[in-house]
């Protein structure tokens, strides 16, 4: 469990003594100092609006709110609002009655018109609506160095061909082709994703999960973590990266320090390097999609994650859901779409328009993907998204065959479901 020391900001200390006697808690992920305090900002304003109600703001590390979060469900000790990335185990939440449909306040003064219609999916049960979109989009991109591309003369490949050659290049320079910090198994299931979505297209993977015809033993599974040891024995990830951490930023310090060239990653890469090296930022990052894989049935602007990266929800034991709910407005209001897109995020509202580059690429490439994949481990049932990640896990690690690490899955999934 978490341990964690608060220390209170002028305004803070203001509000804790204006004598307020309605609470919120608040727990959201953004750790980083910029994001951080662009939130309590927001918050601010709503405290502002609401001078009878204190708003206990909890910042997590990601792995960390997990762990929380599900405690604190079970013991109903769970906080009035949190943040969600929707799918299988936020549906648990609501199914379990943990969560405060919000339909009727989406639909009041017609406010859901406000964000784009995609963002809706992952956070859509019984054809009710349970969290607001608030992150921006959150898909997941090769990131890389141009300074060590344009160094070796290497272009950003479109084909999983060319991206080995690079890999080789790479290795032959002394350069670790890929940074991975895989010690929360998530990172490296991006590139198990990925491989499944390129081999077998965007039906694949939710054939299997819906026991809709389709099998985690199927052979896109099978050669998904073929093509994913053979990265592993090329040598085109850093040593110890089942070890690594990705929450404490070891990927990225290779990323900055010029020994890594690239990295798989979500657009949450964009604030996060912003504000911790602004400098790498302006002078040396961009990013490619997943190139294509010949024979492969994926389409080529197909895309793994989410529309909107982060959505908030507001708990079935909230005394003030009118008020929470009314909270997570300001956190994307106008004014906090405007610092949203200064840190660094595409928030999922509609008729935006970015003066920074890098989030307009992104904008574009998400504007014209034909299929956006959800995270798997958010679409699954947490038990079988633990599973999933252990099995990949132990992929990177060498210790499974594909064909066992398919077949497992397959079972898990059939015990699970019984079907």
């Amino acid at each position: 469990m978490l341990s964690m020391v608060f220390v209170l900001s002028q305004s803070e200390k203001a509000f804790s003594s204006s004598g307020a006697t309605k609470k919120i808690v608040f727990w959201h992920i953004t750790t980083d100092a910029v994001g951080k305090q662009m939130i309590q900002n927001q918050v601010n304003r709503f405290l502002k609006a609401h001078p009878d109600f204190k708003v206990e703001v909890v910042p997590l590390q990601n792995d960390s709110f997990k762990t929380k979060l599900k405690i604190a469900m079970g013991s109903n000790q769970a906080p009035d609002v949190f943040v969600t990335w929707g799918g299988g185990p936020f549906f648990e939440y609501v199914r379990a009655g943990k969560v405060k449909d919000i339909t009727t306040y989406m639909n009041e003064k017609n406010y859901k018109s406000r964000f784009v219609d995609a963002a809706f999916g992952p956070i859509t049960y019984n054809k009710k609506i349970w969290a607001v979109p608030v992150e921006g989009a959150g898909v997941a991109l090769i990131w890389y160095n141009k300074e060590i591309f344009k160094k070796y003369n290497l272009k950003v490949p479109t084909t999983y061909d060319e991206f080995l050659n690079i890999i080789k290049k790479l290795k032959s320079k002394g350069i670790i082709p890929i940074t991975l910090a895989n010690k929360t198994k998530w990172p490296g299931c991006f590139w198990y994703w990925h491989f499944v979505d390129k081999l077998g297209g965007s039906s694949a993977f939710v054939n299997a999960a819906e026991r809709t015809g389709g099998s985690f033993a199927d052979t896109p599974f099978v050669k998904a973590g073929e093509m994913l040891q053979e990265l592993v024995k090329m040598g085109a990830f850093p040593k110890g990266f089942n070890g690594l951490d990705w929450d404490t930023g070891q990927s990225r310090m290779l990323l900055y320090s010029g020994k890594a060239a690239m990295e798989l990653m979500g657009t949450w890469q964009i604030p996060i390097i912003k504000a911790e090296n602004k400098k790498f930022y302006q002078n040396n990052l961009d990013f490619f999609p997943f190139p294509t894989i010949k024979g492969g049935k994926g389409d080529p602007t197909s895309l793994v994650g989410m529309a909107s990266s982060n959505y908030y929800a507001v708990t079935k034991n909230c005394k003030y859901p009118k008020e929470a709910f009314n909270m997570i407005q300001y956190l994307i209001d106008d004014q906090a779409v405007k610092e949203r897109i200064n840190y660094g995020q595409i928030p999922p509202v509609k008729g935006l328009k970015f003066t920074d580059p890098m989030l307009q690429k992104v904008y574009n490439i998400v504007a014209k993907a034909k299929s956006i994949q959800l995270w798997w481990d958010q679409y699954l049932p947490p038990q079988l998204a633990e599973t999933h990640k252990d099995i990949v896990q132990s992929l990177f690690g060498l210790t499974i065959t594909p064909k066992a690490a398919a077949e497992k899955m397959e079972k898990a999934v059939k015990d699970y479901f019984k079907k």
